[in-house]
């Protein structure tokens, strides 16, 4: 008889929590504590309550019980019951103070910017719902028990295997999914590489960036040198001089704000700087597959595996919320993040991680990107 009482719960999915007191009857005590639910309005009307089976069940009473309790309720008019809908508070029960009333005229609200043209905001309503939901199904199908434990620090295997073949065709990134460690965004990479003293500064920004990144390494205590940012981007030579900077900052796809990509003799210069001095450039590439003027441009990583930390994202491309993003690390710079980053993976969702890899093996990705790339465009081409 209990196990038929507890079916009943999970069926219909409702918990109620009541206390029970007083020194009368069980069923006088349980009507009290209901018709003052009611009234105080933690029960709020239209509200559907357990079936006297499960209530009775879960507070150790008779059936009964809880029906005559019900019953009481329903003949008071604090409750209604009908066939097929259970048992609700009545609708017409309103606890004091929370009369409706209709105001005589609207509120005015006021109104918003006719057009928003802040940068680095993708177009939320844009977000593939139904290809998303179609491949999050398919993950969850096909994933393993282990999926839904305690998640591996490095990320899901299928994710950055994923990531290792969408990354060499898509960005000239030279990686294997030993190398990838999978982070929550940008940011949360610049903790782990800063914050955790996996590298330590000083470390040159681009004079032009966002200050939030700049805040970040603030709080590091990470002293930050500026660059110059001119037609070609940030300017490679002021890196020199002996014992300046062990690292820079540099955003080579389409700097940060000013929107060109760094000129190809800078790129190999930077990379010829890290070389000769042991230092390390960390590329953030936060929206490199968008271009609409010019031609494709691969990630400088590229170019040097061990002196370039490549560091991408779903924020722009699909929708910040989902926070997924990834570290294309160099080798010898793997095992200090795992550490810096636990035993255990504390901020991308391991689930979320499964649809990303399935959406990406699918295609999807590729024509959610082709799709954004022309919607994108066509504004840019109206705002000028």
């Amino acid at each position: 008889m209990t196990e038929s009482w507890v079916n009943s719960a999970e069926r219909i999915g409702v918990d109620l929590h009541l206390e029970l007191s007083g020194s009368g009857s069980r069923r006088g005590a349980l009507a009290a504590a209901l018709r003052e639910a009611v009234r105080s309005g933690r029960l709020s009307p239209g509200t559907r309550l357990p079936p006297y089976r499960a209530l009775a069940a879960d507070l150790g009473v008779a059936r009964n019980t809880v029906a005559d309790a019900y019953a009481e309720l329903v003949a008071e008019g604090w409750l209604t019951a009908r066939q097929g809908s259970g048992t609700r508070v009545a609708e017409r029960t309103r606890p004091p103070g929370r009369t409706e009333r209709v105001p005589k005229e609207a509120p005015v609200r006021p109104r918003g910017p006719l057009h928003d043209l802040r940068q680095g905001t993708p177009d939320a309503s844009a977000f593939p719902r139904a290809a998303w939901a179609a491949a999050y199904r398919r993950a969850l199908t096909d994933a393993p028990a282990a999926a839904f434990g305690p998640g591996d620090p490095q990320g899901r295997i299928e994710l950055r295997t994923a990531l290792t073949e969408y990354l060499a065709r898509a960005r000239g990134v030279r990686t294997d999914p030993g190398r990838i460690v999978i982070c929550s965004g940008f940011a949360h990479a610049l903790r782990l590489l800063y914050g955790e003293s996996v590298l330590r500064g000083p470390l040159a920004v681009e004079s032009y960036g966002l200050g939030f990144h700049r805040s970040l390494l603030d709080r590091a205590g990470v002293r930050t040198m500026p660059l110059t940012v001119d037609q070609d981007g940030a300017c490679i030579e002021e890196l020199g001089g002996p014992g300046k900077v062990r690292g820079v900052l540099l955003t080579p796809a389409h700097q940060f704000p000013t929107g060109g990509p760094l000129h190809p003799g800078r790129r190999a210069a930077v990379v010829d700087w890290a070389r000769a001095r042991g230092g390390i450039v960390v590329e953030d590439d936060y929206d490199g597959e968008f271009r609409y003027d010019r031609k494709p441009v691969g990630a400088v990583q590229g170019l040097d595996p061990e002196r370039v930390v490549y560091v991408g994202s779903v924020s722009k491309s699909l929708s910040p919320a989902l926070r997924l993003g990834w570290m294309v690390l160099p080798r010898h710079l793997v095992a200090d993040v795992l550490e810096a980053k636990g035993e255990r993976e504390a901020w991308a969702s391991g689930p979320d991680q499964l649809a990303l890899a399935e959406f990406l093996r699918a295609g999807a990705y590729d024509r959610h990107v082709r799709r954004m790339r022309q919607r994108y465009r066509a504004r840019r081409d109206r705002l000028v």
